[in-house]
């Protein structure tokens, strides 16, 4: 018996476009997406940030050190965060655990500009107990200290919990820390994965 699962939040409940964030922040910083991508994934900036090592002020200061210019911050925030679409048959599947009863955790790579915006935008979020998010941990999936800080959210022995998540390698820590765990494609997969488990859903 299952009595928690375990969500990750990018491309499973929405879905998100770095390229797209990387151009909006360029158009931003009057500067190119190639650049902006250099900073954030080459130099590790956005892990950073995902961290909770960088507040969204010393992001913005940052680049402004970088590019020698002012940087409007709502303006940033905006353009580093709109980049989400609903992944909109999973609404359906979390409605149905919630009427099981079923505790709903999310455990997410991400940065506060990202959850604000989707918590503002979605209502996907208001489906969850509770919250393993990566700025407020100080640690990144495949990491053990997020693993073991979501085994202390979810209220049940890890055995009794189900993990789905796009990433293989986070899929495989999962399995490490004894979740039950397989790697998500769609929602409709995640139906027959449940099923096998004896999940039923209406």
């Amino acid at each position: 018996m299952i009595d928690t699962f375990l969500f990750d939040m990018g491309n499973v409940l929405v879905h998100f476009s770095h390229p797209l964030m990387c151009q909006q922040i360029a158009d931003v910083c009057g500067s190119s997406a190639e650049e902006i991508r250099r900073l954030l994934f080459d130099q590790g900036w956005e892990n950073e940030f995902e961290r909770g090592e960088l507040t969204e002020a010393q992001f913005q200061t940052r680049l402004e050190n970088h590019f020698q210019r002012q940087i409007n911050l709502p303006a940033l925030v905006l353009a580093a965060s709109d980049i989400f679409t609903l992944n909109a048959p999973m609404v359906p599947i979390l409605q149905s655990l919630r009427r099981q009863g079923k505790r709903l955790v999310l455990l997410s790579n991400t940065s506060i500009s990202h959850i604000e915006f989707v918590r503002r935008e979605f209502d996907v979020l208001s489906f969850f107990d509770d919250f393993v998010l990566s700025y407020e941990v100080g640690a990144m999936k495949p990491q053990p200290a997020i693993f073991e800080s979501a085994l202390n959210k979810i209220l049940c022995p890890p055995e009794r919990c189900f993990y789905t998540d796009d990433i293989p390698a986070y899929i495989e820590a999962a399995l490490r820390h004894g979740l039950q765990a397989e790697v998500f494609t769609t929602a409709a997969s995640l139906e027959g994965q449940l099923a096998r488990r004896g999940v039923v859903l209406s």
